[in-house]
């Protein structure tokens, strides 16, 4: 259990829309500074659990807090707290960047000569100061997606939301903006909760991840938590870069207590053994004459987890493993 205050706390929330189930008895624990990231299909739930999350949509049952309040009853008061990025960011296209800033500023009642400081020091923080003048029409869909950053920061916030925030977005441009939403996040403590469809955009940002299908949110924890859960034994592997790679390696290897077995794979070696059976492994590459160039535990990566979750599992949608770092 973790002892810390959850910034964010469903309890057994379901939404439905007529006969459909958007979200099924969500039990969700996000805490403060945390990059969580809310993974699954379209169509899974994610967007509902946002609008519910941000006061804009009703549970049917349950409680949804933020911030220690309640969504539901104090929905302005989340809104002030909680910034909110969504997929597709309207801007009006006739003004500039900044602009659009101060317009956002004036909505949250911050002073104006605090309001342009503040804008200007996001515009530069987000990579935009050169383009803080030009018409927003004119930016193009990774700028948007800065100055929708910048949009949602400027009201100081405790929270942020980002629904698919690199939707769009090249691979160089998707990997810039989600270095900025880390680095924001850790130097100003902001929570962050990113909705995703791309595992591996979710794997490079965020400190856990939640898996979500049918409305259920059915794992969540860390990568490694996951991994760990679901391939079990299968975990249990090494992997080695040795020269030379040869025979006598490979049964220097199997020699070694704990190693159940050794094959080579290309220029790695895959060795099935526990950890602390690593020193062990080390020891007889060096004693056999070989140089040894790398040893690491075998790591599953989220696309081998949501495979592993989601092919083939349709039927099973109801199963719920107990995986949850935090109880939640």
């Amino acid at each position: 259990m973790d002892n810390r205050e959850p910034i964010i706390a469903l309890t057994d929330v379901t939404k439905t829309y007529g006969e459909q189930t958007a979200v099924d008895r969500l039990n969700l624990t996000v805490y403060q500074g945390e990059i969580f990231g809310l993974l699954g299909p379209n169509g899974a739930g994610k967007s509902t659990t946002i609008l519910m999350l941000l006061g804009l949509s009703e549970p049917d049952s349950g409680q949804v807090r933020v911030c220690g309040l309640d969504s539901v009853r104090q929905p302005l008061q989340v809104k002030r707290k909680v910034g909110y990025l969504p997929d597709d960011v309207g801007f009006y296209e006739d003004r500039t960047g900044m602009e659009n800033l101060l317009y956002t500023a004036r909505l949250n009642r911050i002073p104006e000569s605090e309001a342009a400081d503040r804008a200007g020091r996001l515009l530069e923080r987000v990579g935009l100061a050169d383009a803080g003048s030009k018409k927003v029409g004119a930016y193009s869909r990774g700028m948007r997606q800065r100055l929708g950053l910048a949009d949602v920061l400027i009201k100081n916030p405790e929270v942020m939301i980002l629904d698919e925030p690199t939707l769009g977005l090249d691979p160089e441009g998707m990997k810039q903006l989600l270095d900025l939403i880390r680095t924001l996040s850790r130097e100003q403590n902001i929570t962050v909760l990113l909705s995703s469809h791309h595992l591996h955009q979710v794997q490079s940002i965020c400190d856990r991840v939640g898996l979500f299908v049918k409305g259920k949110l059915i794992a969540d924890g860390t990568v490694r938590d996951l991994s760990m859960q679901l391939f079990g034994d299968e975990a249990e592997w090494i992997e080695a870069s040795a020269d030379p790679l040869d025979e006598p390696l490979l049964e220097a290897i199997r020699s070694v207590p704990g190693v159940r077995g050794a094959t080579l794979s290309g220029n790695t070696l895959h060795i099935e053994a526990p950890k602390d059976a690593a020193s062990g492994i080390a020891s007889a590459v060096v004693q056999s004459g070989a140089s040894l160039h790398s040893l690491h535990p075998k790591e599953y990566g989220l696309d081998e987890i949501y495979l592993r979750y989601f092919e083939g599992r349709d039927s099973n949608a109801d199963r719920s493993p107990s995986v949850s770092s935090d109880g939640a």
